[in-house]
């Protein structure tokens, strides 16, 4: 556990920042990894199934996860300020909410998988490939929001090097599953399913067990979880406008997603490979994000303000610093990346233009991710929800709806950066209001 009310604010961010980030890097290789062997091996037809099922998985769980997110926060403000015993309801609260949860959405998107497919105009000869894959995804779906908790408890707690090694085991099995599935036995997409489903399930057993030995806070049983109403309430107050933040992200998603299906498999397997590539590409900026969260709750809980500040300033450097150098390799190297997705030259080329538009604009995209790294952290959540409703539905979705129809696919791309643009002016608008900084829920 680390405690970020002292010692050098640009330090302790990036010495919290790293583990976390190599953690998630891992995390996405189930997808990458994924999507590499399906395209390879399968073609663009699988690949683009397999693409198509992810925004959905988002959708369906992306409240759950923002409202796990307030968890995070109330765990973070009550270890500042020590009241270790709030801590421990705290968590055993949150994993009952995610296990309940994790069973609804399961069985919701199951019975729903196909229908949503169709809502979202996927081609009909992608739809069978395209929902046994999402089904058998689903089903580890309670494994997936287990591990999830784990990891966010422990980074409120200022322990990010933990799920870190889980997350290395699960993507390396992940990895060996899917050779031994989808090429050795044959399986297609569901064998990379399986895969996944399996490296998750792993993660969370291998985590769980192991707090259970060595931690002094997190003692995890599942017939010893008691429920609290209270921080249940509170927790859910900060989380709930997060998960709408969340949803409203993956709704969006959703439908820059039946945009795409209406030109055809080719476009569709490239924002699948692009879409990959842009998601580990992000995520220093996404990962920092997260870390400023935690050092403000913190610092918020024991009320020291100008700590704060200069995390803020000291994150906004480092990420946009990482950003820059993102952008040039993936700029120099976007085709030869999307030749790792798959063969085919065309693919290829509409993939490296997605890259080029989007990438050239992560600087704005990691700044607007750390300021509001900052108001989650302060437990302001609700406006950066109207923001983010803001730029995702007023900007971005109307933008690639009216440029893909004068431009083609390319608008589609344009109309990313254009989103983020317009929530990184409102972000700082109001972070320089400063009405975030009256949000502690600690006194």
């Amino acid at each position: 556990m680390k405690d970020f009310t002292k010692g050098n604010e640009a330090k302790l961010i990036l010495k919290f920042a790293l583990p976390m980030l190599l953690g998630n890097v891992f995390q996405q290789l189930y997808n990458v990894v994924d999507s590499i062997i399906v395209g390879k091996v399968l073609g663009e037809d699988a690949l683009a199934s397999v693409g198509a099922s992810f925004p959905i998985i988002f959708a369906l769980i992306a409240l759950i996860i923002g409202i796990g997110g307030g968890f995070s926060i109330v765990v973070s403000q009550f270890f500042g300020a020590k009241q270790i015993d709030k801590v421990k309801k705290c968590i055993d609260t949150m994993f009952l909410f995610l296990l309940f949860s994790g069973i609804i959405i399961s069985v919701f998107g199951i019975y729903f998988s196909e229908d949503i497919f169709r809502l979202l105009k996927l081609p009909e000869n992608l739809i069978p490939t395209a929902k046994s894959y999402l089904d058998i995804y689903l089903l580890g779906n309670v494994l997936f929001f287990g591990f999830n908790g784990i990891s966010s408890v422990l980074r409120g707690l200022g322990d990010s090097k933990t799920p870190l090694y889980f997350m290395i085991l699960a993507s390396v099995f992940n990895i060996i599953f899917d050779l031994v599935f989808v090429i050795g036995l044959d399986m297609g997409v569901e064998g990379a399913a399986w895969a996944s489903l399996i490296a998750q399930g792993g993660a969370f057993i291998s985590g769980m067990i192991y707090l259970n030995k060595v931690h002094d806070v997190i003692n995890f049983s599942i017939f010893k979880l008691k429920f609290d109403k209270e921080l249940f309430l509170t927790s859910f107050k900060i989380g709930f406008p997060s998960g709408v933040q969340h949803t409203l992200v993956a709704f969006g998603m959703m439908a820059l997603l039946s945009i795409v299906n209406k030109f055809g498999t080719d476009v569709i397997a490239a924002y699948t490979a692009a879409g990959r590539i842009d998601s580990l590409a992000i995520m220093p900026a996404m990962i920092f994000s997260q870390a400023i969260s935690s050092f403000v709750g913190q610092n918020l809980g024991a009320n020291k303000i100008g700590r704060v500040r200069r995390g803020f300033v000291a994150t906004l450097v480092m990420s946009n610093l990482i950003c820059i150098l993102i952008t040039i390799i993936i700029v120099i190297f976007g085709r030869d990346l999307m030749h790792l997705f798959t063969s085919s030259s065309n693919v290829a080329a509409i993939g490296e233009e997605y890259l080029v538009i989007v990438t050239s604009f992560y600087v704005v995209f990691a700044t607007m991710f750390t300021i509001n790294g900052v108001l989650r952290g302060a437990g302001d959540t609700l406006i950066p929800m109207f923001i983010t409703l803001f730029s995702l539905w007023i900007a971005r979705i109307p933008a690639a709806y009216f440029l893909s129809q004068h431009i083609g696919e390319t608008g589609i791309w344009w109309a990313i950066p254009i989103g983020w643009g317009f929530g990184m002016c409102f972000s700082y608008i109001y972070y320089k209001t400063g009405k975030w900084k009256t949000k502690s829920i600690v006194k």
